[in-house]
């Protein structure tokens, strides 16, 4: 599948630091990349050059196999995660003045059916809740019938039903052909929207590939969860991680009834054992550590 965005060899330096450190990687076109990773990642630097927000020390962003230049800023839509709106401005006129910028305009009421703010428009930006805002920042992103958009961390703050909301809105984008580039720390928004994902720590890349195939890689067998609390006294001849912070225990295994027994006289409560395929959230926290810094 032909690339729509490529980042090669990037590297962005500020005094004493190497944010983004020789990163290269491609994204076909039609899907939805995921780049991740904790915080001080270089994932958003990263994902501001390619947008064009911020140039790089070097390094090269190529669109559709060019340069990015003037066809991809026509061309591209962002949703940054931190937007500012116009003070006494209504929904419609917000959408009218940000379509003006662009050559290729979208028909604004499709726009407004697809995020659904057709009973917002008359409302000032002021009045909006955050559900609100995050679909007119959506709409903005789409006013320019995008052939590529960057989704940045989307849905932080949404409550659990307008997370899914948004989720429906983004797979409807790209089920109509537009490639996605999304960062996010919602684990398991990545894991639903995304066909590939590249984690990034320290400024680099450390593993790219779906999540499917990146599971298969680091994983063979099931989780075993477990409270800390629960353990009557030091587990031997198990190998297993302990999660302070979360305060559990956690035990991968091809052979879960002999861990079960393995594990049984060193219980008090088996009641509260859980036992569960391992998801991207695992691959994240022990390719990265387990905490995200700041």
């Amino acid at each position: 599948m032909a690339a729509a965005l490529e980042a090669r060899d990037l590297v962005k330096e500020y005094p004493g630091v190497r944010a983004v450190d020789g990163v290269s990687f491609s994204v076909p076109a039609g899907i939805c990349f995921g780049l991740l990773g904790p915080n001080g990642a270089g994932k958003t630097t990263t994902v501001e050059i390619m947008e064009g927000v911020t140039s790089a020390t070097s390094g090269q962003v190529y669109y559709h196999g060019k340069l990015a230049g003037k066809n991809f800023r026509q061309e591209a839509g962002i949703q940054f995660q931190n937007t500012a709106l116009q003070d006494f401005v209504t929904v419609r006129e917000t959408l009218e003045m940000f379509r003006a910028l662009y050559d290729n305009k979208a028909d604004l009421n499709d726009v407004i059916e697809q995020c659904s703010l057709g009973d917002l428009l008359d409302r000032d930006n002021r009045k909006l809740s955050g559900g609100q805002r995050q679909r007119l920042f959506l709409a903005v992103a789409l006013v320019n019938r995008p052939r590529i958009m960057f989704l940045d961390e989307p849905t932080t703050g949404l409550d659990p039903q307008a997370r899914r909301n948004f989720w429906e809105l983004v797979q409807s984008i790209r089920a109509g052909g537009a490639t996605i580039v999304l960062t996010t720390h919602y684990m398991d928004e990545a894991q639903v929207l995304c066909d590939e994902i590249a984690i990034m720590d320290t400024g680099k890349i450390i593993a790219q590939g779906s999540p499917e195939e990146l599971l298969r890689e680091q994983y063979d067998g099931l989780i075993i969860e477990l409270p800390i609390s629960d353990l009557t006294d030091e587990l031997s001849g198990l190998e297993h991680t302990v999660l302070d912070n979360l305060g559990i225990i956690e035990i991968v295994t091809t052979d879960v009834s002999a861990s079960l027994q393995q594990l049984s006289p060193h219980v008090t409560n088996l009641n509260r054992i859980k036992i569960r395929q391992p998801n991207l959230e695992d691959l994240f926290l022990d390719l990265t550590g387990h905490s995200l810094r700041a």
